[in-house]
């Protein structure tokens, strides 16, 4: 999988999330590293969801991963922390902040 074919896809699972719930600005990094290795970020602003293919320097956490780990975890396969326990997910950054990742995967179930 190319690092395009992966962050169209990523994009699309995220944008299908329900964050008018989330008051406060989130902002994380995403550094994907093996098939499809590549930078991207995702942040939450004003009620609205943006997912760019940019290094993000303002930027809450940074979480590293593989694309399958990041697709699973998007998919509500894989939880985050569970992630992260496993050494499957490294997070850099505001911990307090990093954990708000699940309310936004979460909030793709809801909306479905």
């Amino acid at each position: 999988m190319t690092y395009a074919d992966f962050f169209s896809e990523i994009k699309g699972k995220f944008m299908e999330a329900d964050i008018s719930d989330i008051t406060e600005h989130l902002a994380y990094q995403f550094n994907i590293t093996g098939e499809g290795e590549g930078i991207f970020y995702v942040e939450a602003k004003e009620g609205k969801l943006y997912v760019e293919p940019y290094e993000y320097y303002d930027r809450d956490a940074m979480f590293t991963c593989t694309a399958e780990t990041l697709m699973k975890i998007a998919e509500g396969k894989t939880d985050p922390v569970w992630a992260v326990t496993t050494q499957k997910l490294k997070v850099e950054g505001s911990i307090d902040k990093a954990l708000k990742l699940k309310e936004i995967i979460d909030s793709r179930k809801k909306k479905k």
